[in-house]
């Protein structure tokens, strides 16, 4: 499907209906099933949404059963999951495929009008991997089936806001992966994001690769001279206001956050680690450049609490939120 036929098909709220918002629950093994739970029925209440749960029934009501939870909204039932063919904080292939099946379900829904938005559960990726999944994680999967190549993951908070240029690769990669279009498109996304959140232009800082941000190539391949450097450039050429790069062990800094409304991180690690460290219960994660709306929570399936009642929800109520912010703010 093309970038042009997705936006077509996707017309948010153009009537003056409740809004829908799909809850893919995640692995059935990991916390993805309690958190769902208890954000739908601490929201359902005084939210001016609908939303529906996107995974197994079956197992859905155990949970429910198992930790005295109500289920106050409807759930599309997805995934062939038995109670035989799990154990609570053990994945399998079967797990995987299941959390699988309700993504790709919740994005042709999206696409076609059902839904508003999507809000996604954590995932387990070697069960993808060992179901046959051949996408790493859902940000590939989202670009795939809304045939979008400009896209970009950000995670955010109140506190910070990190957009990665590269994503699921090994560190090891990650040098021979960056160019300065990744890092443009990540300045680029971010900015347009942050602009429309806070009413104003933003300003980007730009992390570099190495330490000291390669100290003038004593400490490189050259990476901050031969792709950072002129990425930044072109990105002010477009009018954007950008910092950098910045050496990544002082970007984080008190004094910097306060001069930067986002920022772009060359690798996963280098901007997950200091937004969980200030933001890991509200933090979301967001997928910019689709033609639909997607958040997720900022953690993963936490298999060691699975099933026992102690997950913290908030950051499914952050994401839940920000979808419906979004979707205020299209309007």
């Amino acid at each position: 499907m093309t970038r042009s036929t997705a936006h077509e098909k996707t017309n948010l709220l153009q009537t003056a209906r409740t809004p829908k918002i799909a809850i893919t629950v995640g692995d059935v093994a990991g916390i993805g099933p309690e958190i769902s739970l208890r954000a739908v029925n601490e929201l359902c209440d005084h939210s001016a949404a609908d939303f529906v749960l996107y995974g197994p029934r079956t197992i859905l009501t155990r949970i429910a059963d198992v930790l005295g939870l109500n289920i106050p909204c409807e759930i599309q039932d997805i995934g062939n999951v038995s109670l035989n063919d799990f154990q609570p904080g053990q994945t399998n292939a079967t797990t995987g495929l299941a959390s699988y099946q309700a993504v790709e379900y919740a994005i042709g829904h999206a696409l076609h009008g059902k839904i508003d938005a999507m809000v996604t559960g954590p995932i387990q990726k070697e069960a993808w991997h060992a179901a046959g999944v051949p996408f790493p994680g859902h940000t590939e999967l989202l670009a795939d089936r809304t045939g979008t190549d400009d896209f970009c993951m950000m995670l955010t908070s109140d506190e910070i806001s990190c957009c990665l240029a590269t994503i699921h690769i090994p560190l090891a990669d990650v040098s021979s992966t960056l160019s300065s279009s990744l890092i443009v498109r990540a300045i680029r996304l971010s900015a347009d994001a942050l602009s429309r959140k806070l009413g104003r232009p933003a300003t980007v800082t730009v992390c570099g690769l190495n330490p000291h941000a390669g100290e003038n190539g004593q400490f490189s391949h050259g990476e901050e001279e031969n792709i950072i450097h002129p990425a930044i450039q072109q990105a002010r050429e477009l009018g954007i206001s950008v910092i950098g790069p910045i050496p990544p062990d002082t970007a984080f800094t008190p004094a910097q956050r306060k001069k930067t409304d986002a920022y772009v991180c060359m690798y996963h690690d280098q901007g997950l680690i200091p937004l969980k460290a200030l933001s890991f219960d509200d933090a979301v994660n967001v997928t910019l450049g689709l033609p639909i709306i997607r958040t997720s929570v900022d953690h993963g399936t936490a298999l060691d609490l699975a099933w026992q009642g102690t997950a913290n929800h908030q950051s499914m109520i952050s994401a839940i939120n920000f979808a419906l912010s979004t979707l205020r703010s299209a309007t």
